[in-house]
């Protein structure tokens, strides 16, 4: 049966909605069995075990088309908002166009296509090199710095996170993705994150070929002094390393601007790209950099073939990030961005300050970070520090639990141990939806005041984490 036939009613050999609807009860014993079965059991201690049928937009809907706003984004995949119409009109396109792709000994129009409008957004870089995920835009980073400078270390910061492949993850500041994983790939050097003391010191040291560094940290939402990233590409020029913008999650408009380098002045050797460049469909990752860079890779006809990836430059892949850009441009996305994310920070500093147990307030455009800390009040002291006795950033689901059940508002912990909540909007959210976010997170806060049903709800999950503990 042809696409042409299917289209105009026929019989669908594989209905996938038909299926879904027949066994979605099954959904959690599926993955508990078969999958990771200790993320159903942290899904359903926290509450957020729910099935959710449809996505739109900034919103998923569960039974009863319960309507919930998610602040994950998909960890910033979902930037457009969930099945943007624009984006899927794209890859329909591709579906039942019948194209020629993956031919391999060919190159591709589209992969073209969207690196022209990549690079028109990153006019001091040239040349571009797609994979399918961040995680393997951080391995290619790696290659192509060593090939490009001929030495070995690549000097990585505290508190990064650069993804959970192998030489990603030699390049990650948390212990916590490391345990267990060791010995990890080649030379690698750590230093504090906005320190430049400590970077200028690693250069002068050691054979770097690159230092790689999110302009605005994910694990954390640590923002740099503004001075910080200018310095860094200075000391990386004069020691002849690479300065390498892990714009992953930063990118494609998240902070207000195309880059999140673009707030700083900051001009990278290379930027590394993914996540909302999908369109929240297809996984694709993009290496943008100097063509000086990339011709040391590729510096003669029979080493055309020294790194590449099966799937990279596929179809789908390109076309959902021609559609990302167009959305972009079309509906002004970056600037709303912008906008709203200044607007949302600045309510919740003026809703949240006063609060004691809130310490901070931060981030730029639509990636923004809430940070918590010790009370000064003796009636709220003592059961802080027992829940950071049980596990360090714990009171952080305190927040986030009751956001979830009470005002349908979908957070995540900014990072392992930390207690801060990370906020990544979709950059469709409109003044409503600021108006619910700013509620919903005072009333939450508000309630963590009092020794009332939220610490009920607090020593309960202390006992389920000295529990997990023990094992």
């Amino acid at each position: 049966m042809g696409a042409a036939q299917l289209r105009a009613g026929g019989k669908l050999p594989l209905d996938l909605q038909a299926l879904l609807s027949q066994r979605s009860a099954e959904k959690f014993e599926l993955f508990d069995r078969h999958l990771n079965a200790s993320m159903v059991r942290v899904l359903r201690v926290l509450g957020y075990d729910i099935d959710y049928v449809r996505g739109e937009g900034a919103y998923l809907f569960g039974a009863g088309d319960n309507r919930y706003l998610d602040l994950l984004s998909g960890f910033g995949v979902f930037a457009c908002g969930r099945n943007h119409p624009t984006i899927v009109g794209a890859l329909d396109q591709v579906l039942h166009g019948q194209m020629a792709g993956l031919v391999q000994l060919d190159v591709s129009l589209l992969a073209g296509l969207l690196a022209e409008r990549l690079v028109a957004r990153m006019p001091w870089l040239d040349k571009l090199f797609f994979c399918n995920s961040g995680a393997e835009a951080v391995e290619a980073a790696i290659k192509f710095s060593r090939a490009a400078t001929g030495r070995p270390t690549i000097v990585h910061c505290d508190h990064a996170f650069h993804g959970l492949t192998y030489g990603a993850l030699s390049a990650c500041g948390d212990e916590h993705f490391r345990e267990r994983f060791g010995p990890f790939v080649g030379d690698h050097c750590q230093v504090p994150f906005n320190d430049l003391a400590a970077l200028e010191q690693a250069l002068a040291q050691q054979p770097v070929a690159a230092f790689i560094v999110e302009p605005i940290q994910g694990k954390g939402v640590n923002v740099p002094d503004d001075g910080y990233l200018v310095e860094a590409a200075r000391l990386c020029r004069r020691h002849g390393a690479l300065l390498v913008a892990d714009e992953i999650q930063t990118g494609v408009g998240r902070t207000g601007r195309f880059l999140a380098c673009e707030h700083y002045g900051v001009e990278p050797d290379m930027v590394l790209l993914a996540k909302a460049l999908s369109g929240g469909f297809v996984p694709v990752g993009a290496v943008a950099m100097r063509k000086t860079i990339f011709d040391r890779m590729f510096d003669r006809m029979d080493r055309t073939f020294v790194h590449g990836s099966t799937f990279s430059k596929n179809d789908l892949a390109m076309a959902a990030g021609l559609a990302t850009l167009t959305v972009l441009e079309d509906e002004r996305l970056i600037e709303r961005a912008a906008e709203f994310g200044e607007q949302l920070i600045e309510g919740l500093r003026r809703r949240l300050g006063d609060y004691e147990l809130v310490k901070a307030v931060r981030g730029k455009g639509m990636m923004l970070a809430i940070e918590f800390g010790p009370p000064k009040s003796l009636r709220l002291r003592a059961a802080y520090a027992l829940m950071e006795e049980a596990s360090p950033g714990l009171f952080c689901q305190m927040i986030l639990i009751p956001l979830f059940a009470r005002h349908r508002i979908l957070a995540q912990v900014a990072g392992h141990e930390m207690p801060v909540i990370k906020l990544l909007p979709p950059l469709v959210v409109d003044q409503t939806d600021i108006d619910w976010i700013e509620t919903g997170l005072e009333d939450v806060v508000r309630a963590a005041h009092t020794l009332g049903a939220v610490w009920e709800l607090g020593r309960k999950l202390a006992g389920h984490a000295v529990r997990a503990q023990r094992g």
